[in-house]
């Protein structure tokens, strides 16, 4: 995790904000064509070097730098092949390798080499163990739609103070209160109940994170309740789909994103 001190000053909104915000948006545009989970790696890298390296040079040139430094090093990390011209095709400034190279040395020795980062989606399959589910597409579903609040929660800032593990159980609640509201409750007790987990800061991530989860999401919600015949929960939204369809796909969380297609379809079969 990053240090306390870089934490906060953040949150006071010192220029250390500023060149984050500038490192995440290189982060996510030059490795727009790896997935998810690379970019996530590279942002845990940039937080935990800038709050040992507190006086980098705001510079654009330092801060792309930087943030291709940390892509390549979590494209190493992940065993994926690419070359340094992969990173650099938009035109802007151009660095060669050995340039690189003694940026993400730099990086490592900051970091003191401790690169096989503890992030939340190494928790989703413990905290989602107490959620009695025998059925595959129910806990896929859980997955999906807590996998896409962790990646949209690492870019608030206000989410960079509390552990990977809690942030992993405050997405699968978020998660299960969406999908399934009814079970809710019980699985709230049951994660609260966790002797490796602090009760007070998971309530306390699970309101911010909440906020996270629900941005775009009301917009979805509300284009599947306008149709009349669309059911009145995301479970039956889910049963509702895959009666349609017939496949055998476990992506609860795309058909929030094709209620408006599957409704169509369902009318021109009647």
């Amino acid at each position: 995790m990053p240090s306390k001190t870089y934490i906060q000053s953040l949150n006071s909104g010192d220029f250390r904000l500023s060149i984050r915000c500038e490192i995440v948006s290189w982060i996510v545009y030059l490795s727009r064509n790896f997935d998810s989970y690379l970019s996530y790696l590279a942002i845990n890298y940039m937080d935990r070097f800038l709050s040992v390296h507190s006086k980098l040079d705001n510079k654009p040139w330092i801060l792309k730098l930087v943030a291709i430094a940390c892509i390549s090093i979590a494209l190493k990390m992940r065993k994926t092949e690419f070359s340094v011209s992969d990173l650099m095709q938009d035109g802007g400034f151009i660095f060669d390798s050995v340039t690189i190279g003694r940026i993400e040395m730099l990086i490592l020795g900051a970091l003191e080499w401790r690169m096989r980062s503890a992030n939340p989606f190494c928790f989703v399959n413990y905290f989602i163990s107490f959620f009695k589910f025998n059925d595959k597409p129910s806990i896929q579903a859980l997955k999906n739609r807590a996998t896409e609040i962790i990646f949209k929660a690492q870019h608030d800032i206000k989410l960079l103070e509390f552990k990977p593990s809690v942030i992993s159980a405050s997405a699968l609640l978020c998660s299960v209160s969406e999908l399934f509201p009814i079970q809710f409750p019980s699985f709230r007790n049951a994660i609260c109940s966790c002797s490796y987990v602090n009760k007070e800061d998971l309530l306390q991530c699970y309101d911010l994170i909440q906020d996270v989860a629900m941005d775009g999401y009301d917009s979805v919600m509300a284009v599947a309740a306008s149709s009349s015949c669309t059911p009145a929960n995301v479970l039956d939204l889910h049963c509702f789909s895959s009666s349609i369809s017939g496949s055998q796909s476990n992506q609860m969380a795309e058909t929030e994103n094709n209620a408006g297609q599957n409704q169509k379809h369902m009318e021109s079969k009647d």
